[in-house]
């Protein structure tokens, strides 16, 4: 796996290990955290280094990879494309190609909403158009374009996952979002209800309801159980394909926030401030085809549940520092 020192291949690890199943972590750390590793083999290692990797690899001889090793801030994006493209896309295509040499023909693979751009329509469907405005969706969708080729070419299925807003915490309360800078809406909203200091609304005049931006909230455990339906179909012989992970449920920020201060019994402080570029204003998934070809189903539904998840983490990991 690479990447499972960060929020969701962390969770992914864990509950693959709590299946029975033998995970290798490879991650540089650089935005993830040892810890969150635990006693799993884990090997620091850039994916940009292709000759190592291909001998950690060859030597390991996996049955799959799940690939989460990416950059993930849509803003950041903006400001330094080129890190997004040679760390996202360079660092897949360097894994693609140790999966090749050795022979490792099934792929999970971290994609996101961000290749559906400014969606024509709410709920996304699978076959919309792939047009993306920001430069972390177009990093994942160049990887997106890489995979078929290596599927004709080399035998290698994969399975694309689509995710929209992961969020929550692991119920036991040892795993949760730990981004440094944070960029994620629900842990920036509960640092604010901690600290006291306004977190910053970006943008209060997108064309929904209440002005603020629209986004499709999953339990992060949902979807790590995603990641495993989809690696036990490539075990069993299905074919590549794409999914959205979502809920079919939009939140705007706004709602949210309540929803941050019902949890809490806090008010959140907040204020506005101006768009943020390249953000959509509605991302809702269409997430049928996920539920009718593995058989996935939510055991996190609602918000409210995602976000009490959330807290709890947020509250222990306050008061141990």
């Amino acid at each position: 796996m690479t990447g499972g020192a960060g929020y969701i291949g962390a969770h992914t690890a864990a509950l693959l290990r709590r299946r029975g199943y033998a995970v290798t972590v490879v991650d540089n750390l650089s935005r993830g955290y040892r810890h969150n590793v635990g006693d799993a083999p884990f090997h620091q290692l850039d994916l940009a280094d292709t000759p190592a990797l291909s001998a950690l690899v060859a030597a390991i001889r996996p049955d799959a990879v799940v690939h989460f090793a990416a950059y993930i801030a849509v803003g950041e994006s903006m400001r330094v494309p080129e890190l997004y493209f040679a760390n996202n896309t360079g660092g897949s295509l360097s894994l693609l190609t140790a999966m090749t040499r050795a022979g490792i023909r099934c792929l999970v693979f971290s994609s996101t909403a961000a290749v559906y751009g400014m969606p024509r329509a709410v709920p996304i469907l699978e076959d919309f158009p792939i047009a993306p405005v920001n430069a972390y969706g177009e990093s994942k969708v160049l990887v997106e374009r890489m995979l078929p080729w290596f599927d004709q070419v080399h035998g290698l299925r994969s399975m694309v996952l689509r995710y929209f807003n992961a969020a929550g915490a692991d119920p036991e309360g040892r795993l949760g979002e730990e981004h440094e800078p944070e960029t994620h809406l629900i842990p920036l909203l509960l640092r604010a209800v901690l600290s006291g200091e306004p977190v910053t609304v970006f943008g209060d005049d997108y064309p929904t309801p209440d002005g603020t931006c629209i986004r499709d909230y999953i339990h992060v455990h949902d979807l790590a159980e995603a990641h495993i339906l989809a690696l036990e179909a490539l075990f069993a012989g299905a074919p590549s394909n794409q999914f959205n992970v979502g809920l079919g449920q939009g939140y705007s920020v706004l709602e949210v926030i309540r929803a941050v201060e019902s949890v809490t019994g806090k008010k959140v402080p907040y204020r506005v401030g101006p768009r943020r570029e390249g953000d959509p204003a509605i991302l809702v998934a269409g997430a049928g085809r996920l539920g009718r070809t593995l058989g996935w189903a939510p055991q996190y539904p609602g918000l409210t549940e995602i976000v009490r998840t959330a807290w709890d983490f947020a509250r222990q990991r306050s008061q141990t520092k």
